[in-house]
C-alpha cells in the first residue's frame, strides 16, 4: 500500500476524514465540518481492515498525530489544530464552499 490507496479514498469526495471511533479531536472535527451542513467521508481506522496502513501512510504525509486527518477538495488540511485555525480565521466555510462540500 502506497500514498496513492490515500489518494483514491479522498478522490471525487469533496470532504474526507479520517479518524478513529473513540477520539474525541476526531469527533469534534466531524461535528465541525457537519455543523455547516457538509457530509464528509468519514474512514474509521480502528475499523477497517488496512487502518493501521492508511494511519502510516498518513504520518509520512505529515499527519501528527494521524487522526484526525482532514482534507477538503483532495487536499490535505491538516489535523484538529489546522482545522480550528481556519475556524478561526473564517477561512473554513470558503473551502468548503470552493470543494463543493456545501452551498450557500
Amino acid at each position: 500500500m502506497d500514498i496513492n490507496a490515500v489518494n483514491g479514498l479522498v478522490a471525487e469526495k469533496p470532504v474526507v476524514i479520517f479518524s478513529r471511533s473513540q477520539c474525541s479531536m476526531s469527533y469534534t472535527v466531524k461535528s465541525l465540518i457537519s455543523s455547516y451542513g457538509a457530509n464528509p467521508t468519514v474512514y474509521e481506522l480502528d475499523e477497517i481492515p488496512n487502518g493501521q496502513q492508511i494511519e502510516a501512510l498518513l504520518v509520512q504525509l505529515g499527519c501528527q498525530p494521524c487522526v484526525p486527518a482532514v482534507f477538503i477538495g483532495q487536499k490535505l488540511i491538516g489535523g484538529a489544530k489546522e482545522l480550528m485555525s481556519l475556524q478561526v480565521r473564517n477561512e473554513l466555510m470558503p473551502l468548503l464552499i470552493s470543494a463543493r462540500a456545501i452551498w450557500l
